[in-house]
């Protein structure tokens, strides 16, 4: 909308549908959200309104809170959803603290999606090979683009912890500072919005696939999550000698009982799944482990101040403000169940039955169709709004045939 209407303070209102709307632009049946699909009123956060840096034409984005008209946060929005799970939380004197790695590949401009994506041309002439993990000069044939992602981070107040060169060819993640989890799932969407602005100012191309390159490892969105008492600002993961507490046990336990059910939240798009088919870095488990990047859930070398656990499960095509609203929904699960987890997992180990997650969006889908927990944490019409998208977008995948089949099953009798 114009500044001069936004400054007036004009409402604007969007069809109730649009929640819902799939990655193709398709919707389900109004069923979905309300037959008549009314309106909603987007109410921006003014603590969120940035005038975006990158943009030659003077511009400003407003992050909104989907509202129903009567006043109450509509159910179908997970920005909304991740506040009541916050609020929740609030009740029983805790504070979630939260930060988010995200993963991300710098590709050279592609306008054949039938062509794989090919790392850019550096300042060097060459492309990079995948030789340059961890290294303190990987970037450098992207210094012009990086330098600028630096500078529009500062200018929307984005502070970073550490940037590097991930194992991927052409690579990298981000480390935002921890706080409070509404924050950071604003943050990350900021950032990959502003990433994939500033790369197309460059010619390249910035892609959160899950899973862009065969052969290659994927981009994950690792959640790390510990709880504050309100006031005090102790971490009430650990007591006072240092020692894990029961509500740092049951915190575990409830992501262990809520993973599998939630997977589809975590993982959400055919692609997803690619990147957890591989066994190492991308665990498709919920298995615990104090710093083995095998399990599913990972409780990183810390302090007792800053201890924490690292969902590793959701990769950087998930929503930040649903996987942060599921990853913290089944903590509290646990602590308000009291949820033992199993024994904790260390060096190489087999995954048992009851803690392996749906390895297909298929599966997980139907995981989630029959998930009476799904329903309690998030609410009925929430769910069955997210299946009903989500369908049409696997649906939309089963539509097409893949190179993969036309090469290797053409010839067979």
């Amino acid at each position: 909308m114009t500044a001069e209407g936004f400054l007036e303070g004009r409402r604007l209102q969007m069809a109730r549908g649009v929640l819902l709307q799939c990655i193709m632009g398709g919707y389900p049946p109004a069923r979905f959200y309300g037959s008549d699909d009314g309106d909603l009123a987007l109410n921006a956060d003014p603590r969120q309104i940035h005038r975006l840096p990158w943009s030659q034409t003077p511009r400003a984005l407003a992050i909104c809170d989907a509202d129903e008209l009567s006043g109450e946060s509509s159910r179908l929005s997970t920005r909304g959803q991740l506040k009541q799970v916050i609020a929740r939380y609030s009740a029983l004197g805790l504070a979630p603290v939260v930060a988010t790695e995200l993963e991300f590949f710098v590709f050279a401009a592609n306008d054949d999606p039938a062509q794989a994506f090919r790392s850019p041309v550096g300042l060097d002439g060459r492309r990079e090979e995948g030789y340059s993990a961890f290294s303190v000069s990987s970037n450098n044939g992207l210094r012009p683009f990086f330098k600028e992602v630096y500078e529009c981070m500062a200018a929307l107040g984005l502070p970073r912890d550490t940037f590097m060169h991930e194992m991927g060819v052409s690579q990298f993640e981000i480390n935002l500072l921890h706080g409070d989890p509404l924050l950071l799932a604003d943050q990350t969407f900021l950032f990959k919005h502003l990433l994939k602005e500033v790369a197309l100012k460059h010619g390249l191309i910035v892609v959160c696939m899950a899973k862009p390159l065969a052969h290659t490892p994927g981009s994950s969105m690792h959640i790390h999550q510990s709880l504050v008492e309100i006031g005090s600002g102790r971490n009430v993961f650990s007591d006072d000698t240092g020692q894990p507490t029961a509500m740092f046990r049951h915190f575990i336990g409830g992501l262990q009982a809520g993973l599998a059910d939630l997977t589809a939240l975590f993982a959400p798009n055919v692609n997803s799944y690619q990147r957890l088919c591989h066994p190492y870095a991308s665990p498709n488990n919920a298995c615990w482990s104090h710093d083995n990047r095998a399990a599913g859930l990972r409780i990183p070398a810390s302090s007792p101040v800053a201890r924490r656990v690292e969902n590793r499960l959701p990769g950087a095509d998930a929503n930040p403000y649903l996987a942060i609203a599921a990853s913290l929904a089944a903590g509290l699960h646990g602590i308000e169940n009291e949820l033992e987890p199993a024994a904790a997992i260390q060096g190489e180990f087999e995954v048992p039955d009851n803690l392996s997650l749906p390895c297909t969006l298929h599966a997980a889908l139907e995981r989630l169709k029959r998930s009476q927990l799904a329903r309690e944490l998030f609410g009925t019409e929430f769910i069955e709004g997210y299946i009903a998208s989500k369908t049409m977008e696997l649906t939309s995948f089963f539509d097409e045939i893949t190179p993969w089949e036309r090469r290797v099953l053409a010839a067979q009798a």
